[in-house]
């Protein structure tokens, strides 16, 4: 079982950055596929990016491909996302969650088993 904390949300203008953190606990970090995903007001849960389990491979959602990049440094059990040209419309809950199977990545927020409380991100126009 992992435990996931997120952090580094906050209110931004837009056009600025953030960098999300997520730190994971209980399980071992380096085989697990990550992904971050949002979840805005009166909307459902859509995928933000994901990382393979060793950093190797990404996938972007359509809307953030060119302005975030996800990471992960498995020596310190953490993934990130680094959020640039931010956009009020990337106002959310973000939160970060594990594959639920070891060596596995996807889009598919249904493959993912364990979730942190989230993070909220807000920007202002």
């Amino acid at each position: 079982q992992m435990q996931l904390v997120e952090s580094g949300g906050g209110l931004v203008q837009a056009g600025g950055s953030l960098r999300l953190s997520c730190e994971a606990s209980g399980s071992t970090f380096s085989n697990y596929g990550m992904g971050w995903f949002r979840q805005a007001p009166g909307k459902e849960r859509e995928f933000v990016a994901s990382i393979s389990w060793t950093g190797g491979t990404t996938y972007y959602a359509d809307s953030v491909k060119g302005r975030f990049t996800i990471s992960r440094t498995n020596a310190k059990n953490t993934v990130y996302l680094q959020m640039n040209s931010l956009k009020p419309e990337d106002t959310a809950v973000y939160y970060c969650a594990s594959h639920f199977r070891a060596r596995a990545v996807s889009s598919d927020a249904a493959d993912f088993g364990f979730w942190g409380q989230g993070t909220r991100v807000t920007v202002s126009s």
